[in-house]
This record gives C-alpha cells, sequence and structure tokens, in this order.
C-alpha cells in the first residue's frame, strides 16, 4: 500500500514520522512531497520528492503511475492552489483523499488584532498602526509591501528573500519554534509598533502573539484563503493516521 503526504509543515513530519513505523504499518510505502520552496527543508522519515506535480492532471497521472492508494494534504494553510490540484486528482483517480488543517489562532483577552483578507490589504493598514514594523508573513510575499515607504520592517524569513522588499528593511533569518522570551526581547530591542502576520495557527510561532498581546502592540492577521469543499479534514497527524488505518482496511490493506 502506497500513501502520499503533500508536507511541509510539522504536522507532515510527524505524520510520515507515525507511519514510518513497521512495526504497527507493515508493508506500508510512504512518499513525502515537497514544494522546495524552503531551501534547506527538514527532512520527513521515508521517500522524499521535491517540486511541483504540473496542476492537477499532473498530480493525478503520478497517482496513477505510482500506485497511490491514499492522498494527505498536510500542507500549510496558506500554501495556495495545492489543495484544490490534490482535491481534483483525487476525485479524476478516485484516489480517497484527506486533509490536515491545523486550527487558526482565536484572539484573547488584551488582544489588538486587525484581520485582513490578504497582503495587499495588511500593507494598507499599516499607516495607522506603527512605522515599525514586525513582518513574518514569509518571503514569497514581500512585494506586497515594496511601496510602502514610511515605515521600517523587520523582515523575518527562513530564507533569504527574492524579488521586491520593502525600501526600509533588516532581514531576520531564523526558523521556528520560537520562545516567548526570545519573541519579548525581539519586540523590545527593534521597538516594533506593529505585527503583520498570517493566520498560519500551531504553537511553533504563536509566542509572538502572546508578546505583542503583553507588550500593548497591534496585530494585523492575515486570514486563510479558501479550501476545497467536501473534504474530510482533521487537525493532528494522529487523527490522520487513524483515518488512513480505516481507509486501508477498507481497500483490503
Amino acid at each position: 500500500m502506497h500513501v502520499l503526504i503533500l508536507g511541509g509543515t510539522t504536522e507532515a513530519r510527524r505524520l510520515a514520522g507515525l507511519l514510518a513505523d513497521r512495526a504497527v504499518w507493515p508493508g506500508l510505502r510512504v512518499t513525502s512531497s515537497l514544494a522546495g520552496r524552503v531551501r534547506r527543508p527538514v527532512p520527513p522519515p521515508g521517500e522524499v520528492r521535491v517540486g511541483g506535480f504540473g496542476g492537477a492532471e499532473g498530480m493525478a497521472r503520478w497517482l496513477r503511475e505510482q500506485r497511490v492508494d491514499a492522498l494527505i494534504d498536510a500542507t500549510h494553510p496558506f500554501a495556495g492552489t495545492i489543495g484544490f490540484h490534490a482535491a481534483r486528482a483525487a476525485a479524476t483517480t478516485h484516489v480517497p483523499l484527506l486533509a490536515v488543517r491545523r486550527p487558526g489562532w482565536a484572539p484573547g483577552p488584551g488582544d489588538d488584532w486587525h484581520p485582513a483578507a490578504d497582503l495587499a490589504a495588511a500593507a494598507g493598514l499599516l499607516p495607522t498602526l506603527g512605522r515599525r514594523v514586525f513582518l513574518t508573513t514569509g518571503r514569497m510575499g514581500l512585494a506586497a509591501f515594496a511601496g510602502v515607504r514610511d515605515a521600517w520592517f523587520l523582515v523575518r524569513t527562513v530564507d533569504p528573500p527574492e524579488g521586491a522588499c520593502p525600501p526600509y528593511a533588516e532581514v531576520l533569518l531564523d526558523r521556528g519554534p520560537f520562545s516567548l522570551a526570545g519573541e519579548r526581547e525581539l519586540l523590545r530591542r527593534h521597538r516594533v509598533e506593529v505585527l503583520v502576520t498570517k493566520d498560519s495557527g500551531g504553537s511553533a510561532t504563536a509566542p509572538k502573539l502572546a508578546a505583542a498581546r503583553e507588550a500593548g502592540v497591534p496585530v494585523i492577521l492575515v486570514r486563510r484563503p479558501p479550501t476545497p469543499e467536501d473534504v474530510p479534514e482533521v487537525s493532528t497527524p494522529d487523527a490522520a493516521a487513524a483515518w488512513l488505518r480505516t481507509t486501508l482496511r477498507g481497500a483490503g490493506g
């Protein structure tokens, strides 16, 4: 039996690790697919492929050629179109599909959150909230802030930015998980007035939100893009493993 995990997230690596246990999953072939946007990704257990499929049609072709029995979409909440490609490919090939979606963040007492529909909307909110910006939206969308000339940015990314960037910026290369103490010091040292982030969810990068709350720093939170309808979802790798066991049992695995 063969399972394809569309990965690149903590949840995807955790799931691949669970499925790599041969005592629990004898004879199971696990392949994790990474988009290749991060230069030095943390490799998950099992087989790994890197790069795109060539749209939904290319993914469907790969599912057939590799005799995939189940497809699990555990990509980042802001991965874009891959979820829709997976839904179309699964429907075309009749391969069971599950999505692993980590819950989004929810504001608590003392939070000053400002929702934004996308990165461009987030950039538009900046003039009303602050001039010293802690930007943690990733390197792929920095062009949305390239026209903001009356603010200074601390840009934190895993890899160096490419393409257009804010004109007044300092780049900090770092990878989570981050500590609350470290985020507090970052906000203090750089005199941050506003935090811009995506609603990625999870605990690895959540301390920045707690640090912003303590410091009274407003947060611009970019909403998640839409996901395909009628695709079953779970929120944890353990739940995905339970779904997979049931699915493979039903398929005779």
